[in-house]
């Protein structure tokens, strides 16, 4: 294992705005490693400037942003990326041309954290809206039967920053629900927007709250180290083929043009080794 080269790890948002870059920035600065180097982006405007992907189709317009922007990472020598969007925003398609970078997104990673401590989780979200297609997400991961059930809030991903007390006590009162009722044993957040409230939520409600922004973060990371010291990267073999490089010189739109719109870099530490 190189221990003097930083782990690199790339937390995208998969939408053509930073408004709130510096928040996952700030997330990342708190939580990482030492030794790692975190760049949180956003796509550029041209691949769909919105400021949320809540529908399918904001999803299918910043699809191929996400695909290119993967690529891109990997070719700069990314060890690990996590695309920042609960419902998991291309993630297959993205692993599909990661190379040897690793490539995980909120609701898988948050999945995989909720099971490690408890048997029965639930998920709280922003709308509606949002439940069949993350539900069908947590199924395709194989938890369905673990799953207490989502509690929507009504909010909108760009209405979760606005007003930090109402948004508490809302998540406070779907959690209550969530464990009192229906026996939740841990909750997950789900929207990467539901950032800074699990530690309140924790508190009063006595269960681990997992904050998604954090969890594909960290999982990411986590990836990372594995590759380094253990050599584990991305099959490529059968359903995880890649298409062939010169296909995709071939038919040309991977590589060309801007891939991010935004970039903030939260260096590794420097450590000085100690005399023996």
């Amino acid at each position: 294992m190189q221990t003097d080269k930083p782990l690199k790890v790339m937390y995208l948002s998969p939408t053509g705005r930073d408004d709130y870059d510096q928040v996952f920035a700030d997330m990342t600065a708190a939580h990482k490693l030492p030794n790692t180097e975190v760049h949180v982006t956003s796509l550029p405007a041209q691949d769909g400037a919105f400021s949320h992907i809540e529908f399918r189709s904001y999803e299918a317009m910043v699809t191929r942003g996400i695909i290119r922007a993967t690529r891109a990472a990997a070719r700069e020598g990314f060890d690990a990326l996590a695309i920042g969007c609960f419902y998991d925003t291309a993630l297959h398609d993205a692993r599909e041309i990661s190379g040897e970078m690793i490539v995980t997104a909120p609701c898988v990673a948050s999945i995989e954290i909720a099971t490690s401590l408890a048997n029965r989780f639930g998920v709280i979200v922003g709308r509606r809206k949002w439940v069949d297609q993350m539900e069908a997400t947590v199924r395709s991961n194989g938890q369905g039967d673990r799953l207490s059930g989502f509690y929507h809030v009504e909010l909108g991903v760009n209405d979760f920053q606005t007003d930090h007390r109402r948004t508490n006590n809302l998540l406070l009162e779907a959690g209550r629900k969530a464990v009192e009722e229906d026996y939740a044993e841990a909750l997950i957040l789900g929207c990467t927007l539901e950032i800074g409230f699990y530690k309140q939520l924790e508190k009063e409600l006595g269960v681990p709250v997992i904050d998604p922004s954090i969890a594909a973060f960290k999982r990411a990371e986590y990836a990372a180290l594995l590759k380094r010291q253990c050599g584990w990267i991305p099959s490529r073999k059968w359903s995880c083929e890649a298409p062939p490089e010169d296909e995709i010189a071939r038919f040309g739109g991977f590589d060309d043009g801007e891939f991010f719109g935004s970039r903030i870099v939260v260096p590794a530490e420097t450590i000085t080794a100690s005399a023996a």
